[in-house]
């Protein structure tokens, strides 16, 4: 379904009716396992001489429905869905990487990443080098012999810097590494990084794909665009003692790492998605299109608003004329800027953790992307682990507050920051 539009794309791709017994909605196959006609077809499968299912684990109904849907929006050639962003990225990475490999990283992550390639991949012999990615030329500065990704966020989380993706695309061609980027917050609606340049995109469908907070997911889409075989990843090119074998490369060419994610990466690591969580995320998706217009719409007022508050002492939205990132939400985001926006209070710290407590249609909670408005204090939350230092670095000062902002009626949101404001 190349030819079709996103929207037409988010609601049909990868279901084929009449092999889901006329079921206008996608089924939710929730088994763990599938019979096999026979040993030889079992063989076959196990083989990948057929496919098919095997194990939920590796691949379920349900779960290929939303893989191909997903592959079909952001414009690859497949995608795995996983059990959460986090194992997405995960899996993603150690698929990718082995003991003595370093990855360059944009400083302004969400948390939970930071720490994953600051603190827990370097236990296992895998470095980070975290660069300022607002300028592009950092990116091959911080290149090393060991070097095997480059690892960016779209739009970051909190810092809602908006990426030269291009930029950046160009020196990891250079270096010859994967382009893995994050396009959480921005959606396959607003943003396809594989239209510039990117080899490798990543979700948390718990976000805005999925979109009504009730359900966790993550994925991996695979551009099919990047050259395994030069010499740097030889887990692609020499026989896989894991799998038969298996010559990645040679047997499956652009797909390689598609499945070398589902033969090796859900296999050893089982972050798997559940057929009921993969139904619930594509309901989500189904809308994606016109909710994430409602968002960045809201997102984009209250902004303005916030900015001629007396009591804000600044406010951060791509989509403001004031903010250092507008020329690139203009190039990268014309269609909307998402639903994030930051600001301070002039009281600071405190005045912070008490507007975030003091909201009353605001939810403080640690998510985004929810159709429901949402609010953080990241300083003392998300990203309570990194040093001052760190936080700065990520675009977090210790009177950020983060807004989830939702879908409800504008006026209604800005009367309760309004009332929060009051209690200070």
């Amino acid at each position: 379904m190349s030819d079709q539009k996103l929207a037409t794309n988010a609601l049909h791709a990868g279901h084929d009716v009449t092999a889901n017994g006329g079921a206008r909605a996608v089924p939710i196959y929730q088994t763990t396992s599938y019979v096999f006609n026979n040993s030889d077809h079992a063989a076959n499968l196990f083989s990948l001489q057929e496919l098919g299912f095997i194990y939920t684990r590796l691949n379920n109904p349900t779960n290929q429905i939303l893989q191909e849907r997903l592959a079909a929006v952001e414009g690859g050639i497949g995608a795995v869905v996983f059990a959460s962003g986090t194992a997405a990225i995960a899996t993603g990475l150690l698929t990718l990487l082995k003991a003595g490999d370093h990855v360059v990283a944009s400083s302004s992550l969400y948390g939970g990443t930071y720490n994953l390639l600051s603190v827990t991949l370097p236990r296992l012999g895998i470095t980070t080098t975290f660069v300022d990615a607002s300028n592009p030329d950092n990116f091959k500065d911080a290149v090393q012999d060991n070097t095997r990704a480059f690892f960016v966020e779209s739009l970051g989380n909190p810092k809602l810097d908006v990426l030269d993706l291009e930029a950046i695309a160009e020196h990891s061609k250079a270096a010859e590494v994967p382009f893995i980027v994050d396009n959480t917050v921005a959606t396959p609606a607003l943003l396809n990084p594989i239209k510039h340049g990117a080899n490798i995109v990543i979700h948390s469908l718990t976000k805005y794909i999925g979109g009504q907070g009730t359900s966790l997911g993550g994925a991996i889409i695979d551009a099919g665009t990047f050259n395994w075989a030069n010499g740097k990843f030889p887990e692609f090119t020499e026989p896989s003692a894991g799998y038969h074998g298996l010559k990645y490369h040679e047997v499956l060419g652009a797909a390689s790492y598609t499945f070398k994610l589902i033969l090796e990466g859900l296999r050893d690591f089982g972050g798997a998605m559940s057929p009921t969580n993969a139904f619930n995320i594509i309901q989500g998706l189904e809308t994606l299109p016109v909710r994430i217009k409602q968002h960045s719409e809201n997102a984009l007022e209250l902004a303005k608003w916030l900015e001629a508050q007396d009591e804000v002492a600044w406010v951060n939205y791509p989509g403001l004329e004031s903010s250092k990132y507008n020329a690139l939400a203009k190039k990268y985001l014309p269609k909307g800027q998402s639903g994030i926006v930051t600001f301070g209070h002039k009281g600071g710290f405190d005045a912070a953790k008490t507007i975030a407590d003091e909201t009353q249609i605001f939810s403080l909670l640690a998510n985004i992307g929810d159709t429901k408005s949402l609010i953080i204090h990241p300083s003392s939350t998300t990203h309570q682990q990194l040093d001052e230092a760190e936080q700065a670095s990520a675009g977090v000062s210790t009177d950020l507050i983060r807004l989830s902002v939702g879908i409800e009626d504008i006026e209604d949101l800005k009367a309760d920051l309004k009332q929060a404001f009051a209690k200070i």
